[in-house]
């Protein structure tokens, strides 16, 4: 049989009943990305695709949420002798002059263990590429993991693997979220990543903030697997100095989050306020606000901690950290008032513009705007 190479998508635990949404949302974002394939199929719990080209496909998918791990794979035939065949090839590819490496096979296997592949072909690369003084790691120490997966009828032999994204694909409950800064813009991430279809509006205060909400805006919205998207922005006037006027700030936001809601008739309201930033006072009256509109508030931020500082990088924050540092110096128990007035002035700024997905997508925006 002739070897036949796929981007193998490992879907997470919580997407494992979702396979199916997952399948469409390949498919979309590799029409949406201008990436061509053959077909995008299931095998057990993985998911094949048969793309032109596996690299710049597999970089597309790995934007998805509900992907643990995406890697580039060659099928052969589950059968033992072809399988450590096949990874000690592999093997000898892809390894260095005296790098150590880690053998690692999972999945279903037919009279044998994974073990026992694991063992033969780590001896099988020791022996052939003896000349290139390779060795075997330990689960803690590796420089290469020879990764394969097994279902019932094949075995893929990884060449290539990337973590995914986790989370779960997009499911049947619409929320809208509010990008203003870079708390709010790993919110609006962690919003996606769990599985919200998200109308996504822009607050800004100052036009010169627009450059960098925008740019954050274009690593987001790939995320909600649509080919063309509508975003509003609206200009909040409110002094930019001092912890006060940033919670009059969000307490504006949230009141214009709350209208827009309303008018799009959704049901859920994310807020971007963090245990570890904001008062418990000043989370409660969110929460209250939005109940009191007839919403259901949902905090995406409430359980996530250091790793918030992971997914500023994924969305291009990673010289915005120490900025990001200084949030949790906010110490208030304070809930400043909002101007009525200056939230209706803000609506009235409203401005609504259509993206289609594509490079220029930050250009174009920001062109509209103008």
């Amino acid at each position: 049989m002739e070897d036949v190479s796929y981007v193998v998508v490992f879907p997470t635990v919580f997407s494992k009943n979702k396979i199916p949404q997952l399948i469409v949302n390949i498919k979309k974002i590799l029409k949406t990305q201008n990436q061509e394939f053959k077909s995008v199929k299931r095998d057990g719990d993985i998911i094949l695709v048969d793309a032109n080209d596996p690299v710049f496909a597999s970089s597309a998918i790995n934007l998805l949420f509900g992907i643990q791990k995406i890697a580039i794979a060659r099928q052969i035939k589950n059968d033992f002798q072809n399988i450590v065949s096949e990874i000690t090839m592999v093997g000898g590819n892809l390894l260095l002059k005296g790098e150590k490496f880690l053998v690692r096979v999972e999945g279903t296997t037919k009279g044998f263990f994974p073990k026992d592949i694991e063992i033969a072909a780590t001896s099988s690369i020791i022996e052939k590429k003896s000349n290139m003084g390779a060795r075997p790691g330990t689960d803690e120490n590796f420089d290469k993991l020879l990764y394969t997966y097994l279902t019932k009828n094949y075995a893929y032999v990884c060449i290539f693997s990337d973590d995914g994204q986790g989370g779960i694909p997009p499911q049947n409950k619409n929320t809208i979220c509010c990008v203003y800064d870079e708390i709010s813009a790993i919110s609006c991430f962690e919003t996606i990543k769990q599985g919200y279809g998200s109308k996504i509006i822009i607050c800004y205060r100052q036009k010169s903030e627009l450059m960098s909400l925008v740019k954050i805006i274009n690593r987001l919205i790939p995320r909600l697997v649509k080919q063309e998207i509508i975003l509003e922005f609206f200009h909040l006037k409110i002094n930019q100095v001092g912890i006060k006027n940033y919670l009059i700030f969000v307490n504006s936001v949230l009141e214009i989050m709350l209208r827009e809601g309303k008018s799009n008739k959704l049901n859920h309201v994310s807020l971007a306020l963090s245990p570890l930033i904001f008062s418990t006072k000043f989370i409660d009256y969110s929460m209250k606000r939005v109940f009191q509109n007839d919403m259901i508030p949902i905090i995406p931020l409430s359980g996530v901690d250091s790793k918030l500082f992971e997914e500023a990088k994924e969305i291009g924050l990673e010289k915005q950290i120490p900025k990001l540092e200084k949030l949790f110096m906010i110490n208030s128990d304070e809930i400043p008032k909002f101007s009525s007035i200056d939230v209706d002035l803000a609506i009235k700024t409203k401005k609504s513009v259509t993206i289609k997905i594509g490079p220029n997508n930050v250009h174009d925006i920001l062109d509209s705007l103008e």
